[in-house]
């Protein structure tokens, strides 16, 4: 990597590490240049907004998704596993990566349009999309029926439910709501929740 790419890297690594510990809306220009050591001004040259710079760093969030979820579908055999697996790491990498979590899902800040030649690499859809296509064939093959939009519309509302787990989980509304302690799993933590969510959406998993 030349000069220019590893200072790039940089002032990405910045940003990745104070969205994890301070969240998204620290996320400043002139605060990830001081932690990158970097004068205030170096990020105009490698992005051109902030949205870019943001972009960038939620990227790498997708990225770590990506490979979280392979690995996880690497160790299934069931079909229904291959969808139930990911949706588990979906809502693990929510609860223990909050702060990126909160950003690469937050198209108001972020470069989430079409590319248009964008020298700052490829805009969000180009992570999310796939992503979500994934799900999206998952649910067809766990449900045995044809590529259609009624199975975007599920893989949707069950992206949605998933979302909504990883959530209000963190914000400790589902413990309230189901009786249990704030930060335990006990029984009716988010590995049941997910579980019932599939249920919910593919019906009830095959012996």
């Amino acid at each position: 990597m030349d000069v220019e790419g590893a200072l790039r890297e940089r002032l990405v690594d910045a940003g990745v590490e104070l969205v994890l510990s301070e969240g998204a809306a620290s996320a400043g220009l002139r605060e990830i240049a001081r932690r990158a050591g970097v004068s205030h001004g170096a990020p105009r040259r490698y992005f051109p907004t902030h949205r870019a710079l943001l972009s960038a760093i939620a990227r790498r969030g997708f990225e770590e998704l990506g490979v979280g979820s392979a690995a996880a579908i690497a160790e299934t055999a069931a079909l229904r596993e291959e969808l139930a697996a990911p949706a588990r790491v979906y809502v693990a990498y929510a609860l223990e990566r909050r702060g990126m979590f909160e950003l690469m899902f937050r198209h108001d800040l972020l470069d989430s349009g079409p590319r248009q030649g964008a020298a700052d690499g490829p805009r969000l859809r180009e992570a999310m999309l796939p992503m979500f296509a994934r799900i999206v064939e998952l649910v067809v093959r766990c449900r045995g029926e044809a590529m259609e939009p009624s199975a975007a519309v599920t893989a949707a509302a069950l992206w949605s439910n998933l979302h909504g787990i990883a959530q209000l989980w963190s914000w400790a509304s589902l413990q309230l709501a189901l009786g249990g302690s704030p930060g335990g799993d006990g029984p009716d933590g988010p590995g049941r929740l997910v579980e019932a969510a599939l249920k919910a959406h593919l019906g009830p998993a095959v012996a």
